[in-house]
């Protein structure tokens, strides 16, 4: 049976678990460790359980910390694996997958024991290195392969699973990071959950199954903190990317955006076809139009069922927050002293160049 964080010496009976919850709301969780379920050891003990979960480039992580002033807790090893639930007592808990531990650390006075995990499956094989070049294959078939290579199941949304890459080469690079990269170029979600691999297009508003997901209303009243931020910082009008037709020498280029040559983010890389430079320009072009602005929220009543990509719209702020559509990037929940928490990190869901995003900035090219 999980536990709560709130009942350090004795446990409510489980029938009278829904009566306390209603008085006095409880967080709650599951831990399993190696297939054991700890969450009873760990009741009287826990000091911090935080677990984040990201939409991309990093591996959703859980950090627990516990109270070891007793010196009566075996220090976990790397490599076992943590399973965690959590929400609230009385109801039901949410699974937030499985967990692989790469690091352990024990430290005093008081003695603490702080216990660090990644994803399942984002840990030491899709890390290592690898030499592969990958000719005239398909995003499906790229992600396909590799997700074989680790047994996990592949999700691949439809639209990009047909994009037919001429030549893309792997060098000396991990799976994980050919893949972070590729998903970059193609404006994706790139993420391992619950063994399964991940690459969708950001911003669908869909699960993997390809469910559309409820918008999430928030409002003032709902959180403790908040900031927005709104910036100038690339206030591009357009990406250029290059590319050589046909295998030779002539450079040519796409934009996409906009012809204001004065405001044009050139991207590094020279890309094989048209199709790859004009799908890596609007990549880079839309994600420089989510990130002008962002925004941190933190819930006062932690929500477990929240995660990644969830579409997100807020009342009670400034009108131009409250107007914005806004996207969830990062998810982090906390249980511990002060109850339990999630902290939201959100960003643009359209296109940001509007009066109510730019009225304190200067025109493009001006």
């Amino acid at each position: 049976m999980a536990t709560s964080t709130n009942e350090r010496t004795t446990r409510t009976d489980s029938h009278d678990a829904p009566r306390v919850a209603r008085l006095h709301p409880q967080p709650d969780y599951r831990i399993s460790v190696g297939g054991r379920d700890l969450s009873r050891l760990f009741a009287p003990r826990l000091v911090s359980l935080s677990i984040s979960e990201s939409r991309s480039d990093e591996a959703d992580t859980i950090d627990i910390v516990l109270d070891d002033s007793k010196n009566d807790l075996d220090i976990p090893k790397r490599g076992a694996t943590i399973k965690a639930s959590i929400g609230w007592a009385g109801e039901p808990l949410v699974d937030k997958g499985s967990f692989v531990v790469n690091e352990v650390e024990h430290s005093g006075s008081p003695d603490i024991i702080t216990v660090r995990a990644r994803s399942a499956a984002m840990t030491s094989g899709m890390q290592e290195r690898r030499e592969k070049s990958w000719h005239r294959q398909t995003i499906g078939s790229i992600v396909r392969s590799i997700a074989g290579r680790y047994s996990l199941s592949p999700t691949v949304g439809d639209a990009l699973a047909k994009i037919l890459i001429a030549h893309i080469d792997q060098t000396h690079e991990s799976d994980m990071s050919f893949l972070t990269r590729l998903a970059k170029r193609y404006d994706a979600v790139m993420n391992v959950k619950d063994l399964r691999l991940l690459f969708m297009p950001i911003g669908t508003g869909q699960t993997a199954s390809g469910k559309r997901l409820d918008v999430l209303e928030l409002t003032r009243a709902s959180g403790d903190s908040h900031r927005y931020h709104v910036s100038e910082r690339e206030n591009y009008a357009a990406v250029r990317a290059h590319y050589h037709s046909n295998g030779r020498a002539k450079r040519k280029s796409v934009i996409v955006g906009g012809e204001n040559n004065k405001n044009v983010k050139v991207l590094p890389e020279d890309y094989a076809t048209e199709a790859e430079a004009r799908a890596a320009a609007q990549a880079e072009f839309k994600r420089m139009q989510r990130s002008q602005a962002t925004m941190s929220y933190t819930l006062a009543r932690g929500r477990a069922e929240l995660f990644p990509e969830m579409p997100v719209v807020v009342s009670g702020f400034k009108p131009e927050i409250d107007e914005t559509p806004w996207l969830v990037k990062k998810a982090t929940h906390t249980i511990g002293n002060v109850g339990f928490t999630t902290a939201l990190e959100l960003e643009m869901r359209d296109d940001p160049t509007t009066d109510r995003h730019r009225s304190h900035f200067r025109k493009a090219g001006k």
